[in-house]
């Protein structure tokens, strides 16, 4: 199993829109953010957690060639805002994309897409099959099982994705202990940092390193960085030895 991190970046991206702080003007690639969004490949196929505004450029960077499903995290617009995008791969792939998603994601998709679900439809647009998730496990295509892991996002249910030894969770503030049963055992966790500082809706670093250390994963990374975190070689080196920063493009492979 391989895990691709797509983008590593919280709703606005790094760099930000008209800002020329150190971070936003960083020669570093690492220190450029797309919107947060994940690919693994397991059993030879991809699936993809969340197409953000930026899914269309991630596609093309990575050039991917397949694409099997689309998991949604919450209903969010970085989350879910490329959406359309799947075209691409019906017409090469000549079927619908599999869509697994939430009530309330599903609700957002019809009113944010809704040439998509109308009864006129015309050729060009999106084909998608939609696959509802509640809170048991549900399985993918390939035949892989997933379960999700539902996290509070302020007051918005998100989920987070486990595949086998691998838990993906993404814009958490709290985790309740139930849920964090289903991410116990991973030996690889990526899991929200957005910066330093305390956030409504985000875990900060004390945050996330705490239930880092909680879960006791071989390696964990740092994902939806903010600009306001700081450059990619300044965090790491505050960070422990089995918590690196994720950057956009890194891959991970999972035995």
């Amino acid at each position: 199993m391989k895990v691709t991190i797509l983008g590593s970046g919280t709703s606005q991206g790094v760099p930000v829109i008209a800002c020329n702080c150190s971070v936003c003007s960083s020669d570093n690639s690492k220190d450029v953010r797309l919107r947060s969004s994940i690919m693994f490949t397991v059993n030879d196929e991809n699936y993809v957690v969340d197409s953000g505004p930026d899914f269309r450029q991630q596609m093309l960077r990575e050039n991917v060639q397949s694409l099997r499903a689309v998991l949604y995290t919450h209903e969010h617009k970085d989350h879910i805002a490329g959406m359309d995008d799947v075209r691409a791969f019906n017409f090469k792939e000549k079927r619908d994309m599999e869509i697994f998603c939430s009530n309330s994601v599903e609700e957002a998709l019809r009113r944010e897409f809704y040439y998509v679900f109308g009864a006129n439809t015309y050729p060009g647009i999106p084909k998608v099959n939609l696959n509802r998730i509640n809170k048991d496990k549900f399985v993918l295509p390939c035949g892989e099982s997933i379960t999700p892991i539902e996290v509070m996002h302020y007051k918005m249910p998100v989920l987070g994705f486990r595949v086998k030894d691998f838990t993906y969770i993404t814009d958490a503030k709290t985790i309740s202990e139930e849920e964090k049963q289903k991410v116990k055992g991973s030996k690889i966790l990526i899991v929200n940092a957005l910066r330093k500082e305390e956030h409504i809706s985000h875990f900060n670093l004390n945050e996330a390193l705490a239930f880092i250390k909680e879960i006791n994963p071989e390696q964990a990374f740092l994902t939806h960085i903010s600009h306001l975190f700081g450059k990619h070689e300044e965090i790491e080196q505050e960070l422990p030895e089995n918590v690196k920063v994720a950057y956009d493009g890194l891959t991970i492979e999972i035995k």
